[in-house]
């Protein structure tokens, strides 16, 4: 399993206030961020897997949202969490 309570934890405890805050936009953006990228690296070993594609593309869109919400909300949060994780624009 790749992500344990005691990842997810660590993740919310540096993207967010604390590890038990999930619900900051940050923490949130993080967590889909580690999700897609091991997506990613599945679907390299794995080309027809047709339905985890779909999960991935459905992730990528829930962080889009969650971005676009942090840009209308803060932008100096948005382009921290940006910078912090490496995303593309």
């Amino acid at each position: 399993m790749y992500l344990t309570k005691e990842v997810k934890a660590e993740i919310f405890k540096k993207h967010g206030k604390n590890e038990k805050d999930s619900g900051t936009a940050e923490g949130q953006i993080a967590l889909f961020t580690h999700r897609i990228n091991h997506l990613t690296g599945h679907l390299k070993n794995n080309h027809k897997d047709y339905n985890t594609e779909r999960s991935l593309v459905k992730l990528v869109g829930k962080r889009r949202s969650l971005l676009d919400y942090l840009i209308k909300k803060d932008i100096v949060r948005y382009r921290a969490i940006i910078k912090e994780l490496g995303i593309r624009k």
